[in-house]
């Protein structure tokens, strides 16, 4: 049986969640509000900025047309393929580097290098050597896996090197000292990598499609500033930050699975 003052405590915490809650839906809706009212009142012209009111009606006729669905479907599932590849080649080099000392010492200037590099300069390159499809998600991945590489890395060499060398004494193998206990002791820096993947990732993705795409939520952003349509652009950054915010909650649930 809990103690009233714990049962105070656990209604004070859910308080203070409650209000966190309702202080950013405020902060929300106050913002929209501001903008609504400056457009109308003409102290922004809403031909360039557009107003949460006629953000609604372009958004109400993009769905019922069918076609914003099917460009965020379309960015969606290239920011979650660059994503797991993103983190399959980044741990796979971090392995790598951890299993030799030699290839690491050799090889990480240039990772220094590639992570300090424009990513934006290699669009063009993908788009030559992958074709207007794939060069997106080469973008994505060229984005997001040095990070991954750098994150997954560092998480190894905090590991205590005290457990390896133990298990070193008993003859286990690399392998078994990689299994056992290097890659368990790294998910939280997998999942922190996760974390900044998402945006990276959902960068990458963007600039692909601001590069060589015929489809995706980049694309309507690029379009809609062609032709002067304020409202595509605007819903469209609407649906890249909603998109943002539900791969975020995934990580986030993966992360409660994870720490059970």
């Amino acid at each position: 049986m809990t103690s009233p003052l714990y049962e105070s405590y656990l209604k004070a915490q859910k308080r203070k969640l409650w209000l966190i809650g309702l202080s950013r839906l405020s902060v929300l809706i106050v913002f929209l509000a501001l903008w609504e009212l400056a457009a109308r009142w003409k102290w922004i012209d809403p031909m360039l900025t557009s107003k949460p009111s006629m953000l609604l009606t372009s958004f109400r006729e993009l769905v019922v047309e069918g076609s914003l669905l099917r460009h965020t479907w379309i960015s969606g599932w290239e920011t979650l393929v660059g994503i797991v590849i993103s983190m399959l080649l980044g741990t796979t080099i971090a392995v790598l580097f951890w299993w030799s000392t030699f290839a690491s010492k050799v090889l990480e200037p240039y990772i220094v290098v590639l992570n300090a590099l424009p990513k934006v300069a290699l669009g063009p390159i993908f788009y030559i050597w992958l074709g207007d499809r794939y060069s997106i998600y080469g973008m994505a991945v060229a984005i997001s896996v040095i990070v991954t590489i750098i994150m997954i890395e560092s998480g190894f060499k905090e590991i205590s090197q005290t457990k390896l060398k133990l298990m070193e004494s008993f003859g286990a193998t690399k392998f078994q000292m990689l299994r056992m206990v290097l890659l368990p002791a790294s998910i939280p820096h997998f999942i922190a990598a996760l974390k900044v993947n998402v945006g990276l990732t959902l960068v990458g993705v963007v600039m692909g499609e601001f590069l060589s795409s015929k489809a995706g939520l980049g694309y309507l952003i690029i379009y809609g500033g062609q032709v002067f349509q304020m409202n595509l652009v605007m819903v469209s950054i609407s649906m890249l930050a909603l998109l943002s915010v539900i791969l975020y909650g995934f990580v986030n649930l993966l992360e409660r699975y994870a720490r059970k």
